[in-house]
């Protein structure tokens, strides 16, 4: 079994940003690959949005290993076998404390720690620049996206002095 990711993108000027932490796409998007013999095909792709926290749940499930409760992750075999199948869960990422992003294939919504809210809508804007967040239209799907955001939300790490 191969897992290959790397780290993640880096903002050159979009948004003027000039750096790797914002929660749109460009900065939390990475390479992954994912061969399991017996089961990928070769030249064999998926387009559905997956998050690093399904690499252990799938390695579990490809080794036949037991499984773990209290996971965030799932596991990615269904799409292994077939990289068109539906996806039920988005992936979310974190940057600092109390800031998310939600991502499905179509949306991104993002709630920062001050209560403030980003949406986009990926069909029609892949480059994250129109802002449908205050849109009283799109209130029940923010709602939706809503829930899909972290629960709990940890401290940062102190910082270590030299």
């Amino acid at each position: 079994i191969i897992v290959m990711f790397s780290d993640h993108g880096f903002h050159l000027g979009e948004k003027k940003h000039w750096r790797k932490f914002p929660l749109w796409e460009e900065s939390p998007r990475v390479p992954f690959v994912v061969i399991a013999p017996g089961l990928t095909k070769p030249d064999q792709v998926c387009e559905r949005t997956v998050s690093l926290l399904d690499i252990y749940p799938t390695l579990i499930d490809l080794c036949t290993l037991s499984s773990r409760s209290g996971l965030e992750g799932n596991s990615l075999v269904p799409l292994l076998q077939a990289p068109t199948a539906p996806r039920d869960y988005p992936a979310s990422t974190t940057q600092g404390m109390g800031n998310h992003a939600v991502r499905t294939e179509r949306w991104r919504y993002i709630r920062y720690n001050d209560g403030t809210e980003e949406l986009y809508d990926h069909q029609t804007d892949p480059d994250e620049w129109y802002n449908l967040a205050r849109k009283s239209e799109f209130t029940k799907l923010k709602t939706e996206l809503a829930k899909w955001l972290p629960k709990i939300n940890a401290p940062d790490a102190p910082v270590q002095k030299k």
